[in-house]
């Protein structure tokens, strides 16, 4: 294939190319989805945000790197979020490619498919509220659930998988030595595809890393909660023998999965957002440490009881609270979830019997 030139496409080296796909009125900007060459044709890794825009950014991006849409052979999605997933059904549509995820992340796509967006109102509703959340800001979305005015969420109707990513396994591409390495985290299916092959510029170090949204060069990922409205594995293991995520302790998966991929040691990191990096190691080590000062530091709020909601007012977060748009004090909470529910298991925090809702307090050492 050709040289890129585009202004969005970035050529890597050694048949890897970049390409910047427009996330729409978010602060990230774009993600970064990147195009691998096979000896069967391109392969995608991630799709990008699903809107015409997007889209239309993703087939220049493609045709900047000497292909055509419909050339693409097969699309490998790190994650379901709406940014990485959301145009995984359009590329199928143009090209007859496969779509491939993690089997966690494809039971959360299944379920997510079979609700109504009511369903996801009421249980948010009911979610917020159990975690403390005022009246007031759980009142929209009963409103507007009991009103029937729930218009569809972003990635409420992603494509459903032709193929599993399997942990560890060499992922069967022509010409390329890709292996799957299951960080769950960010969601409880989230892969990174470590590309065993030598730098194509003679950096030292494993190969090279996609690594989705599990490792970025200057963002902290969101680490929140798996739960949906019909996962009974946010509750008690699966009884599959397939690999599983612990539902009760997102952020323990994720401390996890960090430490796994430092010790890959490869010698760069191609991430779906921000750009390429090859510190990889010293990343890793900078964000288990912010992670342990942010539990040290809920830790000390915990002094007196607090629901969640009541955490989240209180965390350091990116600016005051009060300026906190509605839905980000969403995905604050569920952060705050997630780091109480790895206190508790850590035996450093606890649920005060017969709250109501539930505060958590200090315990132990």
């Amino acid at each position: 294939m050709a040289q890129a030139s585009e202004a969005r496409v970035i050529a890597h080296g050694g048949g890897v190319w970049s390409m910047r796909v427009p996330i729409p009125d978010n602060p990230l900007g774009y993600t970064l989805v990147h195009l691998m060459e096979t000896d069967r044709g391109p392969v995608l890794i991630d799709t990008g945000w699903d809107d015409p825009g997007s889209w239309d950014t993703l087939v220049a991006g493609i045709a900047a790197c000497g292909a055509e849409v419909g050339d693409v052979h097969g699309v490998l999605i790190t994650h379901h979020h709406p940014d990485h997933h959301g145009l995984s059904a359009k590329v199928r549509e143009a090209s007859g490619a496969w779509i491939a995820l993690h089997d966690a992340d494809a039971d959360v796509v299944r379920r997510t498919r079979e609700h109504a967006p009511a369903r996801w109102y009421g249980y948010m509703a009911d979610k917020l509220a159990a975690a403390g959340a005022p009246a007031e800001h759980v009142a929209p979305l009963l409103a507007a659930r009991d009103a029937g005015r729930t218009p569809r969420l972003p990635g409420l109707a992603p494509a459903l998988p032709d193929r599993s990513i399997v942990p560890g396994e060499l992922l069967p591409l022509a010409g390329r030595r890709l292996r799957a390495i299951w960080t769950p985290g960010h969601t409880p299916g989230h892969v990174c595809l470590h590309l065993e092959e030598a730098h194509p510029a003679g950096l030292p170090g494993h190969g090279r890393l996609f690594s989705g949204d599990h490792l970025l060069p200057g963002i902290t990922p969101h680490i929140g909660l798996y739960e949906d409205p019909d996962d009974a594995t946010a509750v008690a293991p699966s009884p599959s023998s397939r690999p599983r995520p612990s539902g009760g302790d997102p952020l323990g998966d994720y401390l996890d999965s960090l430490e796994r991929v430092g010790r890959l040691g490869v010698a760069e990191v191609l991430p779906a957002h921000q750009h390429a990096f090859t510190e990889a190691r010293p990343r890793v080590r900078e964000l288990l440490t912010h992670h342990e000062e942010r539990l040290t530091q809920l830790r000390t709020l915990l002094t007196e009881p607090r629901t969640p909601w009541q955490l989240a007012e209180h965390m350091q977060w990116n600016r005051p609270w009060a300026d906190i748009p509605y839905g980000s004090r969403n995905i604050a909470v569920s952060e705050a979830e997630a780091h109480l529910r790895r206190l508790v298991k850590l035996g450093r925090a606890e649920a005060v019997a017969g709250s109501d809702p539930v505060t958590y307090v200090a315990c132990g050492a």
